[in-house]
């Protein structure tokens, strides 16, 4: 079997005293969409921070590409070709839509996503590129921060609740684009508290409950029984 692009092996992770996550295990193949389900406070989130690098871990607890980076600081992690896209889009306020993309350009990766790639993916952001960011709606502001991660050409794409607080007809287009952004060879790793979505759009499923992973499994194999079981506990 080929090396995994991501690994993760026996993961804990803290902030300060408290424990969030608890040995850990998971891998993403390349091209391969992976979902990450769970309660709140399960640990998603926690999860992609600590493969992001904004929560430092054990270095060998992280591997990608078979190189250990468990320990390594944000900017570093991103260089090697992992990009989140964070929960809440957090993009800059007193930016231009295209001045929030170009921030992702930065390091100038090589890779097939530029501006015009990503306005294919998503034109309202071109027809509103000199707007400032706060001015579009939920769902663009979404697409601007999934355009923005793109704009890195990561290999490894983090998407932290990115149907938080959309109309389910938003959901239903953003989700849509997934496929194109994987068809390029990018895998995903999305945490998503929409069950039924996470399901559609993954070929494998892990579940947390309390740091914990609780299930994991093909999509298509886990039943709702079994799902549920994780998901809430016993």
């Amino acid at each position: 079997m080929p090396e995994p692009l991501l690994e993760l092996a026996a993961l804990d992770a803290y902030y300060g005293d408290f424990q969030a996550l608890f040995d850990v295990s998971l891998t993403v193949a390349v091209g391969e969409v992976v979902a990450v389900i769970g309660a709140n406070g399960a640990g998603k989130s926690t999860l992609l921070n600590c493969i992001a690098g904004t929560i430092r871990s054990r270095r060998q607890a992280i591997r990608f590409e078979g190189v250990p980076i468990g320990d390594e600081p944000a900017h570093l992690v991103v260089s090697h070709g992992i990009a989140l896209v964070p929960e809440g889009r957090r993009l800059f306020p007193s930016l231009t839509v295209e001045e929030n993309l170009l921030i992702g350009g930065q390091l100038h990766r090589p890779g097939p996503w530029t501006l015009a790639r990503v306005y294919e993916l998503f034109p309202a952001l071109a027809t509103h590129r000199q707007l400032p960011a706060t001015q579009l709606s939920g769902g663009q502001q979404q697409m601007a921060a999934v355009g923005r991660a793109l704009m890195s050409n990561p290999r490894l794409l983090l998407c932290d609740e990115i149907s938080l607080g959309l109309a389910p007809i938003v959901v239903r287009e953003l989700y849509a684009r997934l496929p194109a952004i994987a068809a390029g060879g990018c895998a995903l790793v999305i945490v998503e508290q929409d069950i039924a979505q996470a399901l559609k759009a993954a070929s494998r499923v892990y579940c947390l409950q309390e740091g914990r992973v609780a299930l994991t499994g093909a999509a298509q194999a886990l039943t709702r029984e079994a799902i549920s079981t994780a998901y809430f506990g016993a």
